[in-house]
């Protein structure tokens, strides 16, 4: 038996061509690049399988259904998709296919169709690049700085995360290029904002706004569409150092316009003029005498402001600071920040100011002197200051008593008190005079101590022989020591018998000499002495002599020994 081959029917053949055909026309079809429809018919692990009516099946990666990347996929068998032909078939024989291309060229279509019908898109910040920020609106969009906000953003980075929407400025979807901005749409509301805020804006109204902007001069307030300034000297009635201790930037504030014009569109804000001026009834509230707190506000060279409430400061002068102390600069007595009491001395409230003092919050030490220390006593202190003109001696804590050179001592001469005393010398003084009015506490060295010259008459009365010391030798005669501290003056015409031109060619500085007292004046402690007279004791007429002297030249003498006296000062 011959081997045949078998011959298909007519009818096969012509469903085969049939069939072939219709395949290779749907191969036709079928596309790169292009966006299909597709059925979901088989899950694995990590591709979805889709029907997209080609003779092969396609395949997506099964991550690009997750809802978040390393989320569980959010797809199952026959849901309908549209996908992305990347390429035909793979080594596999399946058509690769791209779910997240085909929803990017959706989304770039409905961009485009957004752009042709001036819509907005709305979009995410996602992070900062060069020159601005990247905002996700399906796609990645660039926002330039510029285009942010109608004022220059500084910290870009706070607005990432933040959702707004945003007018496409620019549009190249082969570029992939998408420029977006959100001031644009600023600034329209603003042109809106400000036509309404403008029917309202008028001098004396009170409007609500919003703190936009910060400096060290003002706060700009955004009225809505227009910004006004509120300058710091407005803002309170009290001290402010700069607006940022009141405001801060986003902050809803009621305001009053003071000023404005329509021609430059300026307006000028005040806050503080909302409330009532608190210097209105301040004397009624601070009467002279009323004790008061307050914080120490700021310091000068003459004294330390004391805020008594916003907008009510008084002045504390460094002289009524301390009873006691000297004080050279408040700072030695409070610091900026602390809290203090004082008492009202006056008020002013036409001028804004208050006197206050802090010493009157105590009792005045100078007022119990007197009973403490009554004139005549006796007290021990230290030398705390030597001037020209005296010594200050320690009597308590913060008050001295003066020593003037003339009451350090009764015969001597002194020029300079330092001669005598130094600094933290202890010496023993009278009390003489207490000037409680103006603060002033008298001592006197000499009074603790008799005077010598009250009882001068009675040691050396006129008459008497005494031996000295020559202390000085003038033109007009030479001075006697006749006791410690205690001089007297022998005349040139008083030195021998004989007249006598210089009186140097008869003394000499340092020599013993014995003289007798010829005349004695206590009220101005001068005493008149004579050498000749030594010679003439039993002469009648020479005491004679000396009488007539004394009556008729008295004042002669007492002229020279002034003179004298001025020389040695």
């Amino acid at each position: 038996m011959e081997n045949q081959t078998p011959v298909a029917p007519e009818a096969e053949v012509e469903d085969f061509a049939t069939l072939f055909a219709q395949s290779e026309a749907q191969s036709g079809q079928i596309e790169e690049g292009k966006v299909v429809h597709g059925t979901v018919i088989q899950l694995t692990k990590d591709f979805a399988v889709i029907d997209i009516g080609y003779k092969s099946e396609g395949q997506v990666a099964i991550s690009e259904f997750a809802a978040a990347p390393g989320g569980e996929p959010a797809v199952k068998v026959g849901d309908k998709v549209e996908v992305l032909v990347e390429s035909r078939e793979n080594d596999t024989g399946m058509v690769v296919l791209s779910k997240e291309k085909a929803d990017k060229m959706r989304i770039w279509d409905e961009i485009s169709a957004a752009c042709e019908r001036d819509e907005l898109v709305e979009g995410v910040i996602v992070g900062r690049v060069k020159g601005g920020l990247s905002v996700d609106i399906g796609v990645k969009a660039f926002l330039p700085g510029s285009q942010v906000d109608i004022r220059p953003v500084r910290n870009l980075d706070k607005l990432i995360g933040e959702k707004f929407k945003f007018k496409v400025i620019k549009f190249n979807k082969k570029r992939g290029n998408i420029v977006l901005s959100r001031r644009v749409l600023l600034e329209k509301e603003r042109e809106e904002l400000k036509k309404e805020t403008l029917k309202n804006l008028k001098e004396g109204a009170v409007l609500k706004g919003v703190v936009k902007n910060l400096t060290d001069y003002g706060a700009f307030i955004d009225l809505g569409g227009i910004d006004g300034l509120l300058h710091v000297t407005d803002m309170s009635w009290g001290r402010i150092g700069h607006p940022s201790e009141m405001f801060e930037v986003g902050q809803e504030v009621r305001v009053v316009v003071l000023k404005f014009d329509p021609t430059s569109e300026r307006v000028s804000l005040g806050l503080k003029q909302i409330q009532e001026d608190p210097w209105h009834r301040a004397d009624e509230k601070y009467p002279v005498g009323t004790r008061v707190k307050g914080k120490v506000v700021s310091l000068t060279d003459y004294g330390a402001f004391i805020e008594l409430e916003q907008g009510v400061e008084g002045l504390v002068h460094v002289s009524e600071m301390s009873w006691t102390k000297r004080v050279k600069h408040p700072s030695k007595i409070v610091n900026v920040g602390d809290q203090v009491e004082a008492v009202v001395l006056d008020i002013d409230p036409k001028a804004k100011r208050i006197s206050l003092g802090m010493k009157q919050i105590e009792a005045n030490p100078w007022t119990l002197l007197e009973d403490k220390y009554p004139i005549g006593t006796t007290i021990r202190g230290e030398v705390r200051n030597v001037t020209d003109f005296g010594i200050f001696v320690g009597v308590e804590e913060g008050i001295d008593g003066l020593v003037h050179v003339s009451d350090i001592s009764w015969t001597e001469r002194i020029k300079h008190p330092g001669e005598k005393f130094k600094k933290g010398d202890v010496v023993e003084a009278v009390v003489l005079n207490i000037d409680v009015e103006n603060e002033r506490f008298s001592l006197g060295i000499k009074q603790a101590q008799p005077d010598p010259w009250t009882t001068i008459t009675e040691r050396h009365p006129v008459g008497a022989r005494v031996k000295g010391r020559v202390t000085k030798v003038t033109d007009f005669g030479a001075f006697v020591e006749i006791e410690p501290g205690i001089e007297g003056l022998v005349h040139v015409s008083e030195l021998r018998e004989e007249r006598t031109e210089n009186p140097r060619d008869v003394v000499s500085e340092g020599q013993e000499l014995e003289v007798k007292v010829i005349d004695m004046d206590l009220q101005d402690r001068k005493i008149a002495l004579s050498v000749k007279a030594l010679s003439r004791d039993g002469d009648d007429d020479y005491r004679e002599y000396l009488r007539r002297q004394n009556e008729g030249g008295r004042a002669r003498l007492g002229d020279l020994m002034e003179k004298f006296n001025r020389r040695s000062r």
